[in-house]
C-alpha cells in the first residue's frame, strides 16, 4: 500500500477517533483515543495530524493536572478542608473518576516540565511503533546506539543561514519531522549515487568509509556548482584525512562549545565521547558565523 493510500484509508478512522475523543469524559479513555490518532497518523506519515494529535494528548494531560491540583486533597495535607463549591475530592476519588492513578499523574507532571521535549519524545516513539526504524548503523560512533538525530535548534540555525533546506542526502524518515527538506535520501535511496542540488543539510554516517565518501561528495558537488549552500555536521576528528578535505573546501567552520546531545528514536539524549564541528559552504559566511556563534567558535577558512 502506498503512503497516499494509507493516508486515505486512515481518514474514516481518524474522524471516528476525533468524535470519540470529544465525547468521552474519562481522561484515561481520552488518552487511549489520542494514542489511536497518533498511531494512525504515524503509520500514514501524516505529519501535521501527528503533531496535532500529540498536542491534544499533552494538553489533555495539562488540563487534567490543573483540575487535580485544584480539587484533590493531598495525602500529605489531610487537614485541607473540603470546599463543596470547588468539588474537593480525595486522591482515591480522583483516581476512580479519571481512571488515572496518582503515579501516572506524577509521570505526566514530570514530562510536562519540558513540553517541547515531551512532544518530541511522543512523536519519535510513535514513529518507531509505526515501523519507521533505523535501517543501519548511521551515527553510532561514540554512542553505542544505531541512530541519532540532530536537535532541532541546530537545523533551524542552518535553515536561517541558507534560507531553507532543499536536500538532506543522508537521512531517515523520522529525522524529516525536524529537517523537513524538500528532497531527501535515506539509506535505501543511496544518496551517494544521486546528484545533489541547492541548499543542503548533511549529517553523514560517521563510520568509515561512509563519512569519507559523503564529505568528499559534498566537496565535489559544491565545487562543481550544483550545491549552492550547505551546512554539514560531523565529529571534530581534526586528525583525519576526510576532515582536512572537508575543511579545505569549506568557507567557514564552527567548533562546538561542548558536545551535541543527539536524540535517539525514543527521544532520549546521547552522551557522545567527542565534540562536533559545523562546516559551511557558500557565500553567506557572515550570517553563518553570526548565527552559529551561540553554539561555539566560528572561524573563516583562510
Amino acid at each position: 500500500m502506498s503512503d497516499n493510500e494509507a493516508k486515505a484509508d486512515s481518514l474514516p478512522a481518524v474522524a471516528n477517533l476525533r468524535r470519540a475523543l470529544a465525547t468521552h469524559q474519562t481522561i484515561a479513555i481520552r488518552q487511549v483515543m489520542a494514542d489511536g490518532i497518533i498511531a494512525v497518523a504515524a503509520k500514514a506519515r501524516d505529519w501535521p495530524l501527528l503533531h496535532e494529535a500529540v498536542d491534544i494528548k499533552i494538553q489533555d494531560q495539562r488540563d487534567f493536572l490543573a483540575d487535580w491540583d485544584r480539587r484533590v486533597r493531598s495525602v500529605g495535607n489531610p487537614n485541607l478542608p473540603i470546599i463543596p463549591d470547588l468539588g474537593t475530592i480525595s486522591v482515591a476519588q480522583a483516581e476512580e473518576e479519571g481512571g488515572v492513578k496518582r503515579t501516572q499523574a506524577s509521570r505526566w507532571r514530570k514530562n510536562l516540565e519540558d513540553p517541547e521535549a515531551y512532544h518530541h519524545k511522543v512523536v519519535l516513539a510513535a514513529c518507531r511503533k509505526a515501523g519507521l526504524e533505523p535501517e543501519e548503523n548511521h551515527r553510532a560512533e561514540g554512542t553505542g546506539e544505531n541512530e541519532w538525530f540532530t536537535p532541532g535548534q541546530y537545523i533551524e540555525a542552518a535553515r536561517d543561514v541558507m534560507g531553507g533546506i532543499d536536500l538532506d542526502p543522508a537521512t531517515h524518515e523520522q529525522a524529516q519531522l525536524t529537517v523537513q527538506a524538500k528532497t531527501y535520501f535515506t539509506a535505501k535511496d543511496d544518496g551517494l549515487s544521486k546528484s545533489w542540488h541547492g541548499r543542503v543539510w548533511l549529517n553523514p554516517p560517521y563510520a568509515q568509509p561512509a563519512i569519507e565518501l559523503f564529505t568528499t561528495k559534498m566537496a565535489t558537488e559544491y565545487a562543481e556548482g550544483r550545491v549552492s549552500q550547505a551546512v554539514m555536521l560531523t565529529h571534530n576528528y581534526t586528525d583525519t584525512r576526510w576532515f582536512h578535505l572537508a575543511a579545505a573546501n569549506a568557507d567557514a567552520l564552527c567548533f562546538t562549545r561542548g558536545r551535541i546531545r543527539f536524540i535517539d528514536p525514543a527521544g532520549e539524549e546521547a552522551a557522545p565521547t567527542q565534540g562536533q564541528a559545523f562546516f559551511y559552504y557558500g557565500t553567506n559566511r557572515e550570517a553563518f558565523t553570526r548565527i552559529f556563534a551561540r553554539f561555539g567558535i566560528p572561524v573563516y577558512r583562510a
